[in-house]
């Protein structure tokens, strides 16, 4: 048990640090897997590495309860209405996700995750970043003021995030590239994109617990420790790892990142398509 102990550990950290990072958490933890995989079946896997996320879920509403908390005493009327509407733009925005994203989530999980396409969404999504963020660069942006994010914009960050669906591309990656094109600072696509990921990934954390139990499936002692160390593991370093992004990105573009996105791809090519087939 010991060492299914430290192996949760280790994913959780690997979920903690990516999964706000643009940079894939489902890339990461499908390389991960390969070396540190638990000895559970399939079905708890599955869930496990969906469910874990949960995690870094409340390292973003601990990070911003009081900005997205509307019935807080210490905010005046108009503060409370700016939060309402901000969580109006964000309902707004998880539409796309809902309407496409539902019907198609089982027919991409079972599709779509291989190292092929993760190692193409990574490098995609690279190159992605770097041209868009040289494209941009000495521009001024439209929206600078995520209170002034108009409900278009948040639509159109939110069409963005529908692309998330396929595995490599990274939920956050795709909504701050999202933002940032359609006119968006980076900072306020990148919060936007935390707040985003409160409903998402609640939602999608909610669903595969379902989906595990209505299987016919059911936690053992074990297991349950697991989930509960993975989840525990993933907000200590996810609630860092946003730290350090919100503070990154005052002075940095997210060129680093997409360089770091083509490495990784060629890597996953490497291991995957030379090195495990030999």
């Amino acid at each position: 048990m010991l060492i299914e102990i430290i192996k949760t550990i280790i994913l959780g950290i690997v979920e903690g640090f990516t999964e706000f990072l643009p940079i894939s958490s489902t890339g990461h933890l499908y390389l991960a897997n390969e070396f540190v995989k638990l000895s559970e079946p399939k079905a708890f896997i599955d869930m496990f590495m969906v469910v874990i996320q949960f995690g870094a879920i409340l390292a973003v509403i601990l990070i911003y309860f009081h900005k997205l908390n509307p019935f807080s005493p210490k905010k005046n009327r108009e503060e409370k209405n700016q939060t309402w509407q901000i969580w109006f733009k964000v309902i707004i925005a998880i539409l796309p996700s809902v309407i496409i994203g539902l019907p198609l989530n089982d027919w991409m999980e079972e599709n779509l995750t291989s190292w092929q396409v993760i190692a193409a969404t990574l490098l995609i999504y690279g190159i992605l970043f770097i041209v868009v963020e040289n494209y941009f660069k000495g521009k001024e942006a439209r929206v600078t003021d995520l209170n002034k994010l108009s409900y278009g914009t948040a639509l159109g960050i939110g069409l963005f995030q529908v692309l998330s669906l396929v595995p490599g591309t990274s939920r956050s990656g795709a909504t701050i590239l999202g933002g940032i094109s359609i006119g968006t600072s980076r900072y306020v696509a990148t919060e936007f994109s935390f707040f985003l990921a409160i409903p998402t990934m609640f939602g999608a954390s909610l669903l595969r617990i379902f989906s595990y139990f209505h299987k016919g499936n059911s936690f053992t002692g074990d297991q349950t420790i697991i989930l509960l160390v993975g989840v525990l593991v993933s907000f200590i370093v996810a609630y860092a790892s946003i730290k350090f992004l919100l503070n990154y990105i005052k002075k940095n573009d997210f060129k680093a990142f997409g360089w770091y996105r083509i490495i990784l791809a060629i890597i996953v090519i490497l291991y995957f398509g030379f090195m495990k087939r030999a």
